[in-house]
């Protein structure tokens, strides 16, 4: 049994249950085996072990009263993963589905992501299995000052800066900022994703959903080839689909399909996004209104319809394994060219090996969605500086970030004999900065 095989088998033992936990693990690991033969210091340092296994796990309860006065519990989590080449960051997470074993599948991922920007930031990731959905302003605000009045403790501009995700927009930042700065009495970079007029960064709200767009772009370019006339698809509706559709249009190409949680809309002649912005970001409407404002468009209830139409680019931004084997192979047949992942893990391994075994050229979340985390550092760099850019700063420096993703990744596939395979390109490059790191620093 090899020394990776080894580290997974205790991972899997040691941590029964956490299946999402276990599928990020082996996916990481597995790319990994020709490293850790070319360092065989790694395995008497136990570097594979102290990766795998975060350096603090924070739970707590969250109580709150909703409208009608009922005491509600949530429980909430930090993971605090690794924090070798900087503070720990990566988003909060409100999600009905939120467990232990997403959150420390996001935060191992998370390690990579980080990395790869090639800024100083560490890995982490927390959150709570609480539903803003449906809910007031009021409970929002309620459940979010509980939630930070616990998470206040453990997290610092130096330490640990978490973000938004799933169910974290800026109403929310906004509540928990408010509550962080109310308790410990300063005013400091320790949360990402802030509003303009309280800290954040122009291009924020925008930056995963373009960051995936260019990395895309920089890929195609590598092959002489580019979004204009292209057919895209994009799942979810959220930030990073909408920002996605945005600059895919912008470059000349048509998205024809996006949705959420109830069902999918098609558009044949292309989604008119400022509808879909009015739905979405002004009323926080269902997707199903577009079809009744857009004649043509199509409304259907579900989603595993989506990949089944015909594109040549696909870009899943929706939430994890929501491709599988079969939505895989569906894609490759009606012509799928690219696809690069907005969500976290929305391919599922046997996905992933359906693309890579067409040749269709496959972008994981860890390198292709990074643009957000990218611009919360950049965020961070002028919380400390007490400096503001523009729009056109900050966007030059995502997209030369996703530039050098795109380039390290493919640079790391070919040298360990991998070549256009960005799943290893992308574990590897990542992680070979934090062992190095890890190393340096002794065994802690």
């Amino acid at each position: 049994m090899t020394y990776v095989e080894r580290v997974l088998e205790k991972l899997k033992k040691s941590n029964p249950d956490e299946p999402e936990f276990h599928q990020a693990a082996t996916e990481i690991l597995a790319t990994l085996e020709p490293v850790v033969k070319r360092h065989p210091e790694y395995e008497s340092a136990g570097l594979l072990e102290r990766f795998v296994e975060p350096e603090r796990i924070i739970m707590f309860r969250v109580p709150w009263i909703d409208d009608n006065g009922k005491v509600q519990v949530n429980k909430g989590y930090r993971v605090q993963f690794n924090s070798a080449i900087g503070p720990y960051k990566g988003g909060l997470r409100f999600h009905p589905s939120v467990n232990l074993s997403i959150i420390k599948f996001l935060g191992l991922e998370q390690i990579l992501k980080n990395s790869l920007t090639g800024l100083p930031i560490g890995g982490g990731k927390g959150g709570a299995d609480f539903d803003p959905k449906g809910r007031s302003d009021r409970e929002v605000m309620t459940f979010c000052q509980s939630f930070m009045t616990e998470l206040c403790r453990h997290i610092g501009a130096d330490t640990d800066v978490p973000a938004g995700d799933i169910g974290v927009g800026g109403r929310e930042i906004g509540y928990l900022f408010g509550q962080y700065k109310r308790i410990r009495d300063e005013h400091v970079g320790v949360l990402t994703g802030r509003g303009i007029s309280y800290g954040g960064s122009l291009a924020r709200t925008e930056a995963t959903g373009y960051g995936l767009v260019y990395i895309t772009e920089e890929a195609m370019k590598a092959r002489g080839d580019s979004f204009n006339g292209k057919t895209v698809i994009i799942s979810g509706s959220g930030n990073v689909a909408i920002y996605a559709c945005e600059k895919a249009q912008s470059l000349g190409a048509k998205v024809v399909a996006m949705y959420d949680s109830d069902g999918f809309i098609y558009d044949p002649s292309g989604i008119k996004l400022d509808i879909i912005k009015d739905i979405k970001e002004v009323k926080r409407g269902r997707i199903k209104e577009y079809a009744e404002r857009v004649r043509g468009s199509k409304y259907t209830e579900g989603c595993n319809g989506l990949w089944a139409i015909p594109c040549e680019v696909a870009l899943p931004c929706a939430t994890q394994n929501e491709i599988d084997e079969e939505s895989a192979r569906l894609l490759v047949k009606n012509g799928v060219k690219y696809v690069a992942e907005g969500a976290n893990m929305p391919s599922t391994l046997e996905a992933i090996s359906v693309f890579q075994k067409s040749g269709i050229v496959f972008l994981p979340a860890k390198a292709a969605n990074a643009g957000g985390v990218a611009t919360s550092a950049l965020e961070m760099a002028q919380s400390s500086g007490r400096l503001f850019w523009n729009f056109e700063e900050v966007d030059a420096k995502l997209k030369n970030i996703m530039i050098n993703i795109y380039h390290n990744i493919d640079n790391a596939s070919k040298e360990y004999g991998y070549e256009g395979d960005y799943v290893m390109g992308a574990n590897i490059a990542g992680f070979l900065k934090v062992a190095e790191a890890m190393m340096a620093q002794g065994i802690v």
